[in-house]
């Protein structure tokens, strides 16, 4: 896997200024992590969760630092329907008219398990948020970020669905399936050159869906989401262009 940003990649203050940055997951975590930096270079950012609560958090901390005033969207990947991302892809193109950046943050992870003891519903529960959604999403998305002249897709991955580990179960089953449906949209739309695809593994990083694997870990040994918020700027700004199809 290739590393990236370059070791000295220095984001310019208003990379991503004008742009448009829809994230799932803001409400905490990496997803949060991102919602800020974005908004601290320039875009305006779209806020993904199912917490209001968290969502409106961000939103304000966004607010109080000055930066481009973000927009909230909360909708329950697990539950979502068809028409929930039809309604989400109407709304963008009637308040922006345009998608520059997709960041898949939103994740759904319950713990290391074997296969035989996979629950069903867990099963369907960890695609849907993990697979579906971001398929969902990107497809319905699609059209507004063609519409933009330099758009790029991120889809967060993990250690666990680039190599199978024991236990890994349905979220490294997920995350595998994720990094291939990148891999085939990118080669699909190769005559869109103002559109990428790339995924990214940011590591371990200290966050709650990382605590539910490993729970006796110290804070400590694993750094802030924080950390890998460069590497995601990189991408979803206008530096990484021509650059798609890449697992990072």
């Amino acid at each position: 896997m290739a590393a990236i940003p370059p070791a000295d990649y220095v984001p310019s203050p208003q990379l991503l200024a004008g742009r448009h940055i829809l994230i799932t997951g803001a409400g905490d975590g990496l997803g949060r992590a991102a919602a800020l930096a974005c908004a601290a270079h320039g875009a305006t950012v779209i806020l993904l969760g199912r917490t209001v609560r968290k969502l409106e958090a961000v939103y304000d901390e966004i607010e109080r630092a000055g930066y481009p005033q973000p927009a909230i969207y909360p909708l329950h990947l697990g539950g979502a329907s068809w028409k929930d991302y039809a309604d989400l892809a109407d709304a963008i193109e009637r308040e922006f008219g345009r998608l520059d950046g997709l960041l898949h943050c939103a994740a759904h992870f319950k713990a290391f398990m074997p296969m035989t003891d996979i629950d069903p519903q867990e099963w369907i529960e960890t695609l849907q948020v993990n697979l579906t959604a971001p398929f969902a999403l990107t497809r319905q998305l699609l059209p507004l970020l063609q519409a933009s002249a330099d758009a790029a897709v991120v889809f967060v991955a993990d250690r666990h669905g680039r190599k199978a580990h024991a236990y890994d179960g349905i979220y490294g089953i997920s995350k595998a399936a994720v990094e291939q449906m990148m891999r085939i949209w990118a080669q699909e739309l190769d005559s869109h050159p103002q559109l990428r695809l790339n995924s990214f593994d940011p590591g371990p990083l200290r966050t709650a869906l990382r605590l539910k694997g490993y729970p006796g870990e110290k804070p400590t040994q694993v750094p802030p989401p924080e950390t890998a918020v460069p590497a995601l700027l990189w991408l979803l700004g206008p530096d990484s262009r021509g650059i798609s199809g890449r697992a990072f």
